[in-house]
C-alpha cells in the first residue's frame, strides 16, 4: 500500500529497496545509502526485533516461520510507505508473493555476493536460524533457490565480492541518478 504525497502528487515511496542473500551488506550499505542521500534508514528485521521484543532467531524458534514470515511481510508493506527512506529488507522476505506484488514498481537493489564474502562478513553464526545445520551448504543451497527471484525484482544489481561498502554505496548512488547528501551542500 504506497500512500499519496501531501499535495495528492505521485505517491511516496523509498528511494531504495534494498534486498539480498544473508551476508550481502543489506543493513551495512542501507544504513550508509540512507546517509549519503540524506535520508531516514528502515531495517525491516531490527523493526521487527523491537516490535515483538525478540530476536529472529528467537522468533522463528518460540513461532515458527510461518509466524515470522506473517510479520515480516507486513512490516515491508508498513515500510514501503515510508517515503524518503532506504529500506534494507531481510534476506527471506522478497520470496513471499505478497510481498513481490508490493515491490513492483519500486526502486530495487539486488546486493549480489558469492558464499566467500558472504562467510567473512556473517561468520556462518548460530544467529541465522536458517542456516544454522551446515551452514555454508545450505547459504549455497538458500541462495540458488533465491538468486533467480533476486534477480526479476531488481532494478539495480550491484556485484559486492570484494568490495567496501563506501564503494558499493557509490556505485548506488550513481545508478541512481542522485547526488549525496554531502555533494549537494557543496
Amino acid at each position: 500500500m504506497v500512500t499519496s504525497a501531501p499535495t495528492g502528487g505521485a505517491p511516496v515511496r523509498p528511494l531504495a529497496v534494498v534486498i539480498g542473500p544473508p551476508g550481502a551488506g543489506k543493513s551495512t550499505v542501507g544504513r550508509r545509502l540512507a546517509a549519503a542521500l540524506g535520508v531516514r534508514w528502515h531495517d525491516t528485521d531490527s523493526a521487527i526485533e523491537a516490535a515483538q521484543g525478540a530476536t529472529i532467531s528467537d522468533l522463528f524458534v518460540d513461532h515458527g516461520e510461518a509466524h515470522f514470515r506473517a510479520l515480516e511481510r507486513a512490516e515491508v508493506a508498513h515500510a514501503l510507505t515510508g517515503g524518503d527512506v532506504v529500506v534494507s529488507l531481510g534476506g527471506g522476505a522478497p520470496m513471499d508473493p505478497e510481498t513481490q506484488t508490493l515491490l513492483a514498481g519500486h526502486t530495487v537493489v539486488f546486493l549480489d555476493v558469492g558464499i566467500a564474502d558472504a562467510a567473512r562478513r556473517i561468520g556462518f553464526e548460530g544467529n541465522r536460524p536458517l542456516l544454522m545445520m551446515n551452514p555454508r551448504a545450505s547459504w549455497t543451497k538458500m541462495m540458488n533457490e533465491r538468486r533467480d527471484t533476486y534477480q526479476r525484482l531488481a532494478t539495480i544489481r550491484v556485484d559486492t565480492a570484494g568490495r567496501k561498502p563506501a564503494e558499493i554505496v557509490a556505485e548506488v548512488v550513481a545508478a541512481l541518478g542522485r547526488t549525496t547528501a554531502t555533494e549537494e551542500q557543496s
